[in-house]
């Protein structure tokens, strides 16, 4: 049973995810641990943690709307793909049992981690493949299957996905950087909105830490906001993967 003391902590842990999401992204690697050491299984943390951290994709998507206005066939291609991964990442996470998923978390949460460490290296790059010019004759359909399974991924974790699908489509997809970024935005709200649905009638979210998460990232996401002047998101990644390092090497441990 979650005490006062329990919700405090994750109430904090939920404000640094949204401040660290807002900023660099990698919020999934504070909160999901503060649950699980709280005694909280770990598929139930899992779950909770997606449906509590899900508006915030939508902040980040609103907040790019403009670079979306003319990607309205794009939307309909990959939209649809990541609803579609969503769904299946959701029933697959379901589908796993709870000793299974356990012995799964340190590998995911080190998948993260590298994700989001080399997250300045796959932007540099693409940075440095836009200016380059158009490779070939390319469709977006390239995209379809990679974008699919990388929403399967992202619906039963979920951390790192925006830099997998903003890989993928950087390979598959011949458009700016800006706009590209703003795609992938709107795919992993998506992935993660679809998954989060799914996720409300399997009872398996505790609802009580839900509630709490939300309004702290929000709060955090808003402050994330007002301190990004201050704060090199560089450095505030270097620190979350430090603790994604450590908390993989417990759960390793363990």
């Amino acid at each position: 049973m979650l005490t006062l003391w329990h919700y405090l902590l994750i109430t904090l842990a939920a404000l640094a995810a949204g401040a660290v999401n807002s900023l660099a992204g990698g919020g999934t690697l504070i909160t999901f641990p503060v649950l699980t050491a709280m005694g909280i299984p770990a598929v139930t943390a899992n779950i909770t943690n997606t449906v509590a951290l899900c508006p915030g994709y939508l902040g980040g998507t609103l907040a790019q709307g403009n670079d979306l206005r003319d990607q309205s066939k794009r939307l309909w291609l990959y939209i649809p793909a990541g609803i579609a991964g969503g769904l299946a990442g959701g029933i697959l996470l379901r589908l796993t049992s709870e000793a299974v998923f356990r012995n799964l978390v340190p590998y995911l949460i080190l998948l993260a981690t590298v994700l989001l460490a080399v997250q300045p290296l796959v932007r540099n790059w693409l940075t440095e493949r836009k200016k380059e010019g158009p490779a070939g004759p390319k469709s977006d359909l390239w995209g379809l299957v990679p974008v699919t399974l990388a929403a399967v991924y992202g619906g039963y974790f979920g951390a790192g996905l925006s830099i997998i699908v903003l890989a993928v489509l950087g390979l598959a997809v011949e458009d700016s950087l800006t706009r590209l970024n703003a795609l992938k935005q709107a795919i992993a709200l998506a992935t993660n909105l679809a998954a989060a649905v799914f996720f409300l009638f399997s009872g398996k979210v505790l609802w009580t830490a839900a509630l709490v998460m939300l309004v702290g990232a929000l709060i955090g996401g808003a402050l994330g906001g007002r301190i990004a002047g201050y704060v090199k998101p560089s450095v505030l990644r270097g620190m979350v993967v430090v603790i994604g390092l450590a908390v993989a090497v417990i759960y390793f441990i363990r």
